[in-house]
């Protein structure tokens, strides 16, 4: 078996992806990058199934830790494995997989055990008209005040302004802004309809208009563009609280 395949179950709390085939250099990136889809959309739990997984060589677990490291940076996702045959577990303990990522022996074990860190989402859809980007900046200002972060408002309201805009200029979908809050992390997310990913370019001149992604690139702790498991795609940021003292103080 040469192949890859991934079967996302989509569950109340949690998206159960379970992988197939073969582990390979030829498919690693896959299913990195499609794992990283699932996460996009998943409700608080990513769990990835690979007991009927065929891994060509153990040091090819290691995509495993690089998924984790993205999703780490996702506030509102957490991330485990399940597997039991023990090569598997071998592999895993020898790449030392475990020090980013729990390991499970089954799914219902995995669920019960995923984060619980409190975490806030707040999601509202924009029409692609000119007075988006205005919307989205009221909508970031009455979230933080409702949530008591008024840290993250200015910082927040200039990335949802861009990713916002981008959509408006650049397709005809709605942007849906989305954001999320969890241990000390906030996550400003816009997704639309259009496949094409979000390019970061080099402005030619100073006086050429429209910083765009570069200006979230410099405010954001991380960002990065995923395709969408309906289609589109999701173009995201993540900002760190600039107060230490208020890391895990958020609630539901």
């Amino acid at each position: 078996m040469t192949d890859l395949h991934l079967e996302p179950e989509f569950r109340s709390r949690s998206t159960v992806v379970t992988a197939g085939g073969a582990l390979t250099p030829a498919t690693a990136s896959r299913l990195r990058d499609g794992v990283l889809k699932f996460a996009t959309d998943a409700p608080d739990c990513v769990v990835v199934d690979i007991r009927d997984l065929t891994v060509e060589h153990e040091r090819l677990l290691s995509v495993f830790a690089v998924i984790a490291a993205r999703i780490d940076d996702w506030p509102g996702v957490s991330f485990a494995l399940v597997a039991d045959r023990p090569e598997h577990v071998a592999g895993l303990r020898a790449r030392s997989i475990g020090e980013f990522v729990a390991v499970h022996p089954d799914v219902v074990t995995a669920e019960q055990a995923r984060d619980e860190a409190p975490r806030r989402r707040a999601v509202r859809e924009l029409a692609p008209t000119v007075s988006a980007s205005a919307l989205a900046r009221r909508f970031v200002a009455e979230t933080c005040t409702r949530w008591a972060v008024p840290e993250y408002t200015e910082d927040a309201q200039l990335i949802a302004t861009e990713l916002v805009e981008n959509t408006v200029e650049h397709t005809t979908s709605p942007a849906r802004v989305r954001l999320e809050l969890r241990r000390a992390l906030m996550r400003v997310a816009v997704a639309d309809d259009d496949p094409r990913p979000a390019v970061r370019r080099e402005r030619l001149t100073p006086v050429e208009p429209g910083l765009g992604l570069q200006l979230v690139a410099q405010t954001a702790r991380t960002w990065g563009c995923s395709r969408s498991w309906l289609g589109g795609k999701v173009v995201w940021a993540v900002l760190r609280s600039p107060d230490p003292s208020t890391k895990g103080s958020h609630g539901q």
